[in-house]
């Protein structure tokens, strides 16, 4: 009995080749498992957004040190979604583009293993997502972005910058001009229409709404062949 308990007092931190267990979380660490799920399942499959919306904006701020983190936590600037929340976002952008404007993608696939990064430099649980659960972000179903104007490819004004942990970046705060809160609002109505949520704390994050469960991914980009 005293060496069960202590198996069990080991899980949350034990790991395996194939996948991880931390927290108690599954977590998916090794790309032939992923490709056995899409296998299964062909919506689970990490597609490039470019290759479903080709004329969206990029501007992946954790490939830079540009970000709250001062700190480049991606290899290369990756843009990875799952497939239907790529073509929910073409959906968007079609949207959009008959406006005038577009989207700028900031952040999309994160691996779990960057999630608990940010989280030991910055330990803030309103912000940053939790190692204890994981991000949405870290299932491929959650993006970070906003619009931009497309004939002068200028970001239109928001709340706030991207990743201000202040109380003007919820998506309700209402003590703005007329035109940041229209844009806002625009952004929200928009990305809502084809199936995504806002984050009550961040108004350039959203999430896309589905019944399937993704799981977490721990797998660099690279190891993808990106």
């Amino acid at each position: 009995m005293r060496n069960l308990i202590f198996l069990i007092l080991l899980l949350p931190v034990f790991s395996f080749s194939q996948s991880t267990i931390k927290y108690n979380l599954y977590i998916i660490s090794d790309p032939k498992i992923l490709k056995e799920t899409i296998k299964k399942d062909p919506n689970k499959a990490l597609v490039p957004i470019k290759d479903y919306v080709p004329n969206i904006a990029l501007d992946i701020k954790y490939a830079t040190t540009q970000n709250v983190f001062y700190t480049q936590l991606y290899k290369k600037p990756v843009a990875l979604v799952r497939l239907p929340v790529a073509k929910a976002l073409a959906a968007v952008q079609k949207d959009l583009n008959a406006q005038g404007y577009g989207l700028k993608i900031y952040d999309a696939y994160r691996p779990y293993s960057v999630t608990c990064q940010m989280f030991e430099m910055l330990p803030d649980t309103l912000y940053m997502g939790l190692p204890w659960t994981g991000s949405k972000h870290n299932r491929g179903i959650a993006l970070d972005l906003t619009l931009i104007d497309l004939k002068t490819k200028k970001e239109l004004k928001m709340p706030t910058p991207f990743d201000a942990l202040v109380y003007a970046a919820h998506p309700e705060f209402m003590k703005l001009s007329e035109e940041v809160i229209k844009n806002r609002e625009l952004l929200k109505t928009v990305m809502k229409k084809h199936g995504f949520k806002v984050d009550p704390m961040e108004w350039w994050h959203f999430n896309f709404v589905s019944d399937t469960v993704f799981e977490l991914l721990d797998i660099p980009f690279e190891k993808m062949g990106f």
